[in-house]
């Protein structure tokens, strides 16, 4: 390895903002992507819930 390869390469201004613009839209894709599946998974919960009640239910008045 030369002294070329072990320097940091120094970032203009320009990419820096290019570089912190891009990283928002990451994590804000990222934390969209991250609320679909918490959406999904708490309607799931809830429809598993609602049959259970119902399934419960209806075994409750059977019985009686």
């Amino acid at each position: 390895m030369n002294d070329q390869e072990l320097k940091r390469r120094v970032t203009t201004p320009a990419e820096r903002e290019a570089l912190k613009v891009f990283r928002r839209v990451e994590a804000e894709k990222a934390m969209t992507e991250h609320e679909k599946a918490q959406k999904a998974l708490n309607e799931n919960r809830e429809r598993l819930k609602a049959l259970r009640l119902a399934r419960d239910a209806a075994e409750k008045a059977k019985r009686t």
